[in-house]
């Protein structure tokens, strides 16, 4: 028992000095690549954005469109008396 102890003490004291040696190593290499996805996913989002808002400009075009349409095809109140 005593032993496993010990054992597992040992382990985690070699973990603890390699995270404090290898982590900032890593870190430091990571972060281009970490600058570089968050830069991309900026990118993305814009993108979508202007796509998302070119769609909305061209569905109200339709939907005013089909408003004027509506209404140039109504018949006025005049011509509803005169059809009664």
């Amino acid at each position: 028992m005593t032993l496993q102890v010990g054992l597992g003490v040992l382990v985690g004291l070699g973990i603890a000095k390699a995270k404090s040696e290898l982590l900032p190593q890593v870190g430091a290499s990571l972060r281009p690549v970490a600058k570089a996805l968050i830069h991309s996913g900026f990118t993305f989002v814009d993108t979508v954005q202007e796509l998302a808002a070119e769609g909305m400009e061209h569905l109200n075009d339709l939907v005013a469109e089909v408003q004027y349409e509506r209404s140039a095809a109504a018949p006025t109140e005049d011509e509803q008396k005169k059809a009664a």
